[in-house]
């Protein structure tokens, strides 16, 4: 419900004049943000910046922080201390044009559903000033066959995909996915792909969680990860964790059982390995950011683990 009301306030300024930014400045900037429920530390002195165009997805455990940073940055929690800047605004003074230049796809959006697709679509529309049709919105999240059923009446999965839809009808300069393909069946998430591929070419910055690290790999031109409330790493979606952690594996079966090496000339090792005979089950890995993603997760959890409680 929280998402429809900020859109229906964004009725009346989605018309109002847009401050532009260059392309040299950032979209979303962060710096030291913490957030403090009581004694627990949900965030604690995240940074980083966003530039326009770019896709860039928070990965993190649940529990991490992600939710609590992209809330802040949607202005719907307030910071306990740092500072952020959305769109050239700080998000806790945002207004209604400044919502109304915003795409927001929560995990939950509490929606009624009862009218169909096309009629809420058809009424989100109508509070920005140049929507996308309605039309081309349910064939892009692959609704057309359900585009006169009532929303209680879909399963999970096309809910969610009415949720993406509600998300972009109004061209938004900057689009939050928390969560977007839960539900979605793998045909779905391919032609979800699409379709934030085909924003990102008209300029949309979209800021992406998901716990599906395929889809950040396919999406994404950064990454930030987060895991205990800290940002353990940022980079480059192909550089991330750093060339060690991307150095490829070799797999293989001999007589003492699975083995494997890691090494920057896996054809030399495979080579060497022919000399004594095919060797059984042999593979060459290349970690993926899912690999790398679970190692650093994993590297840092271990490491609070050892240190004394402060």
């Amino acid at each position: 419900m929280r998402a429809s009301v900020e859109r229906r306030l964004a009725r009346n300024g989605a018309a109002a004049h847009h401050v532009r930014m260059t392309d040299s400045e950032a979209v979303v900037a962060v710096r030291d943000l913490r957030k403090t429920y009581g004694s627990f530390l949900a965030l604690d002195g995240v940074s980083f910046d966003i530039q326009r165009g770019e896709t860039f997805a928070l990965l993190g455990p649940n529990g991490a922080g992600k939710s609590t940073t992209i809330e802040i940055l949607e202005g719907y929690r307030d910071r306990t201390s740092g500072e952020a800047s959305v769109l050239g605004i700080d998000p806790h003074h945002g207004g209604v044009a400044w919502k109304a230049r915003l795409g927001i796809v929560l995990q939950n959006t509490g929606e009624q559903g009862n009218v169909t697709v096309t009629e809420q679509l058809t009424e989100f529309a109508r509070y920005y000033s140049n929507p996308r049709s309605v039309a081309e919105v349910i064939a892009a999240v692959g609704l057309e066959e359900k585009e006169k059923t009532l929303i209680r009446k879909l399963s999970g999965g096309q809910r969610r995909r009415v949720d993406v839809a509600l998300g972009i009808i109004g061209r938004p300069e900057l689009l939050f996915l928390d969560e977007p393909t839960t539900g979605f069946d793998p045909e779905a998430r391919r032609s979800f792909w699409d379709l934030v591929r085909k924003l990102k070419s008209e300029g949309t910055t979209i800021l992406l969680t998901t716990h599906y690290l395929d889809e950040a790999a396919q999406l994404s031109d950064r990454a930030g990860i987060i895991a205990g409330g800290k940002l353990i790493e940022i980079g480059k979606i192909d550089e991330i964790g750093g060339a060690d952690a991307r150095i490829p594996i070799v797999r293989w079966t001999d007589a003492k059982g699975a083995q494997e090496r890691r090494t920057n000339e896996p054809g030399k090792v495979v080579a060497d390995l022919m000399k004594s005979g095919e060797p059984k089950n042999l593979e060459i890995v290349r970690p993926s950011l899912e690999d790398v993603y679970l190692n650093l997760v994993e590297a840092y959890e271990a490491k609070e683990e050892l240190e004394p409680v402060r």
